[in-house]
């Protein structure tokens, strides 16, 4: 049977995350498996879909860009609902748990199909730097984890994943389902590269590094800067390349400056063009990424791909399946520990560049297979809601939710012409 999947997510391109993008290889792969996929996102003034061979439905959204990064979507729209309907899917697929979820859980009060979320984030530290008081965020914790609940089957990226969301109060079961990259496998030709990459002004010998990612604290950045800094005060050169954006951008800059490495650190913002990105991948010599918050690390994975190793914090969801100095290299959190690493390893591209081949060959992860094993997945769950297996969800909010879809399928558009 070949199924018919709506996808939803609160950011998609032109916003481009890790969750955007796994998005965008769902809905391409499962069509290039013969299904049929569609996305389900908040509108968003400088979006054009025309370039993507799927459908893309647009609910209102809010543009909270500047104060959260992302289109705050609204999701109760008849239109976008009728459009949902008239598509007859098989599944639901939500990944993320806010206005997503909302909307999917509604759907349910008009479809009678599973509904399945994955979770990518963690969202108790999303919340914690977005929200004060403890009270607040509690309550928005708490919030969440009802979301996440309320659907039949909750998959997550990692292992990490899973345990993050147990701490918040999460009590069900759980399927790993790890993200792929879809950087493919290989390096460019070094002259590609040089040229791709001209912007970095760098002697022949001297060390690069890279950071990928959203620049965000709590990406681990300030360990990075922090770390350089002191291999620079033993007399130790290199470049450091940021890619991407975000909404720290600007005190990241000013600390940099601060640090008196703006000499050495060069910022790219965000690299849309995948062959560009991939020379960044290709030009570095250590993938720097002592992040604590990311549950899947797809960037280790794209870095793995172009056989860049990664320096990784110890006991963290990036660093699952890494074995230090075989494949990947594990610190302490903490810049000093870092640092070490630079100053003893940083500089022996053989070493670097043996460990990286080895996670080509043991980390990488290609979206088709991870995909595929989702598509086995979604068979399974299709069966086992037909047979009754999951529970109903009942709930006052499972109520609500059901009342609201039904409402905007009494008042969906009653022509194409009227959405």
């Amino acid at each position: 049977m070949d199924l018919k999947v709506c996808l939803l997510n609160d950011s998609f391109p032109p916003i481009i995350d890790g969750v955007a993008n796994a998005v965008v290889n769902y809905a391409v792969i499962i069509k290039a498996n013969g299904g049929t996929s569609l996305v389900v996102t908040p509108d968003n003034p400088d979006a054009d879909d025309s370039g993507f061979d799927f459908p893309v439905y647009r609910y209102p959204g809010i543009d909270a860009r500047k104060i959260i990064g992302y289109m705050a979507g609204y999701p109760f729209s008849p239109a976008t609902a009728k459009k949902i309907k008239n598509s007859n899917i098989d599944i639901l697929h939500s990944h993320c748990p806010i206005a997503s979820n909302i909307f999917a859980r509604s759907m349910k009060g008009i479809i009678d199909v599973p509904l399945i979320m994955t979770y990518h984030t963690k969202f108790d530290i999303e919340i914690e730097g977005a929200i004060r008081g403890k009270l607040l965020q509690d309550g928005a914790v708490n919030a969440l984890v009802e979301s996440i609940s309320a659907c039949d089957e909750v998959w997550v990226v990692s292992e990490g994943a899973g345990k993050n969301l147990r701490s918040m109060g999460y009590e069900g079961d759980y399927i790993v389902m790890p993200n792929g990259a879809d950087m493919p496998l290989g390096r460019l030709p070094e002259k590609e590269t040089m040229e791709l990459t001209a912007s970095l002004k760098a002697p022949e010998n001297v060390p690069v590094y890279l950071f990928v990612g959203r620049l965000m604290w709590y990406k681990g950045i300030k360990t990075i800067l922090d770390a350089l800094a002191g291999v620079r005060s033993q007399g130790m050169d290199f470049r450091m390349v940021f890619v991407g954006g975000g909404q720290d951008a600007d005190e990241i800059k000013a600390y940099t400056k601060k640090l008196a490495l703006d000499d050495k650190v060069l910022f790219c913002g965000p690299v849309r063009d995948r062959k560009v990105l991939q020379a960044w991948y290709c030009r570095a010599d250590m993938f720097l990424f002592p992040s604590d918050f990311d549950t899947n690390g797809l960037v280790v994975r794209e870095a793995a791909a172009c056989s860049l190793p990664a320096a990784l914090l110890k006991g963290s969801c990036a660093a699952e399946g890494v074995t230090n100095g075989r494949n990947g290299f594990l610190t302490e959190d903490s810049a000093a520990s870092l640092a070490v690493l630079l100053a003893t390893k940083g500089r022996d591209r053989h070493l670097l560049r043996k460990a990286g081949e080895c996670a080509a060959a043991e980390l990488y992860l290609s979206w088709p297979d991870a995909v595929s094993k989702a598509i086995e997945r979604y068979h399974i769950v299709c069966d086992r809601y037909k047979s009754g297996l999951y529970p109903k969800k009942t709930g006052p909010l499972d109520a609500y939710l059901s009342f609201q879809g039904t409402l905007m399928d009494l008042f969906a558009p009653r022509s194409d012409e009227d959405d």
